[in-house]
């Protein structure tokens, strides 16, 4: 990157840095850097100029005029657990690394209009800990809860297992607040139920993966405790079965029904290889299992075991099961879903794999992995396509294992972009999308760019242009 003749040099702009944020919140050491340099899975290494690390808005928005004057590029991170790339600069060394990880201030909780305002440092877990001491919860969960923050769940827009009854991210966010690529503070975390000032500007924001500005803060919408729930392990014949007993869960207990997730036997093995003290919850192999809960209020709670046994019994006569057990109490609901959550860990464990967030309509799913799976398998002989996750919003995890005794780096390289390309070719076909959740960032921005629809790309590319015309924000993602 060659910086403008008319803006301050790179040295006098570390030094400005430096000064504005003090030891605690800039480095340059390289083992401080180091661990924030890879992402998550290990596919993209980059380098910076530094890391920053500022303590609240005010800072961000210095530091970001800094960079705008010196025309450094800003890679924001959160926790680093994204699944893109999105948060990994890239190999120049040109760009400052600006964590958010220190606004992590949890405002009071406001019981009456179930909301809270967190800084984006907050981690997932700690909100759902917080929330839950108000008698609350934070509708939203995934397996990186531990380390995936507030501001990187709004900019990659996240999904997670609740997304059946609650929504993405989007649905979620009641206020926001961010930089913008000048430096200006946008503040819009009030929320109003009605407001009519034109553009919902909030909304550009979220999942647009830090390309727009940095969000900072957010006023999160709430919902109440639930006051018992039911978790069901359930086996069926195929993932068409598997579909009709989602549908037939809805007609039974209807917004009850919070979680549906569906995983192969390929999957249950992984993590039992993962997690060797894992109890498989039911005796014999099935070709796919299905992890339900129902969740009832005060009003309802009494009522719910006999509403899920008379659910689960028609189900059975109906010919939609192959076996179910009910979780006896909290400890194993919690053990079904942690066999659940540990899926992504298991299967980086085995060995070598392309993997692929995809959704297609939700009515199509079960048709699109049964046909789509043996063209793969059939087209890359020795690879094993397997699919997990959320069927009841018609997004799935759609992995593609390499051959046993592969060469990972050279594969990954090689033969797993071909797969990826292949894959991506057949869910634009099936009506669907190549990113459902986990964003665009780097990792599949060339292929929006090969199969999204022009009209969108071009009115993308102008929002940006508007924006952020020195492309300093997270250059090299998403577009």
């Amino acid at each position: 990157m060659t910086i403008p003749s008319d803006t301050i040099d790179t040295q006098t702009f570390l030094a400005r840095a430096e000064a504005l944020l003090g030891p605690r919140g800039f480095t340059r050491d390289p083992d401080l850097l180091s661990p924030w340099l890879t992402d998550w899975r290990g596919r993209y290494t980059g380098k910076a100029l530094a890391l920053a690390s500022p303590a609240d808005t005010a800072q961000v928005a210095a530091l970001v005029q800094l960079c705008a004057e010196a025309g450094v590029p800003i890679v924001p991170q959160g926790g680093n657990s994204g699944m893109s790339g999105g948060a990994t600069p890239d190999a120049s060394g040109h760009a400052i690394l600006l964590s958010l990880r220190r606004l992590n201030t949890l405002g009071a909780i406001d019981t009456d209009a179930r909301q809270v305002t967190c800084g984006a440092g907050v981690i997932l877990q700690t909100l759902h800990e917080a929330a839950e001491a108000q008698g609350l919860r934070f509708p939203l969960s995934l397996g990186g809860k531990g380390s995936a923050t507030v501001g990187g769940l709004i900019s990659t827009n996240a999904g997670g297992t609740q997304v059946l009854r609650h929504g993405s991210m989007r649905a979620l966010v009641a206020g926001l607040e961010a930089v913008t690529p000048t430096g200006e503070v946008f503040n819009a975390l009030t929320p109003l139920k009605k407001d009519n000032r034109g553009f919902d500007l909030k909304q550009l924001f979220i999942g647009s993966e830090g390309t727009l500005g940095i969000v900072t803060a957010a006023t999160l919408r709430l919902v109440p405790m639930f006051s018992d729930r039911v978790v069901i392990w359930a086996a069926t014949q195929n993932l068409g079965d598997a579909r009709r007993l989602l549908l037939h869960c809805e007609r039974a207990v209807g917004e009850a029904l919070e979680g549906f997730e569906v995983l192969p036997q390929h999957c249950l093995d992984a993590v039992c290889d993962h997690m060797p003290d894992t109890r498989r919850p039911l005796a014999d192999a099935h070709a796919w299992h299905v992890l339900i809960e129902v969740v009832a209020d005060r009003a309802h709670a009494d009522a719910l075991r006999e509403r899920c046994e008379e659910m689960m019994a028609k189900a059975f006569e109906a010919e939609l099961l192959e076996d179910a057990v009910f979780a006896a109490n909290e400890t194993q609901a919690e053990a079904f879903w942690l066999i659940r959550e540990s899926i992504s860990p298991a299967e980086r464990e085995r060995g070598p794999a392309v993997q692929h967030d995809i959704s297609v309509p939700v009515e199509k799913m079960p048709d699109f992995v049964e046909a789509t799976a043996p063209m793969i398998e059939a087209k890359w002989p020795g690879t094993e396509a397997v699919a997990f996750g959320h069927l009841g919003d018609g997004n799935v995890h759609y992995h593609v294992i390499a051959p046993a005794v592969t060469d990972g780096p050279a594969w990954q390289a090689t033969t797993a972009k071909e797969i990826s390309r292949y894959v991506h070719d057949l869910v634009t076909e099936w009506g669907g999308s190549i990113s459902a959740e986990h964003g665009i960032g780097q990792m599949k921005r060339d292929e929006l760019e090969r199969l999204g629809d022009p009209a969108q790309l071009s009115l993308m590319r102008a929002v940006k242009q508007a924006l952020d015309p020195q492309r300093l924000m997270n250059p090299g993602k998403l577009l």
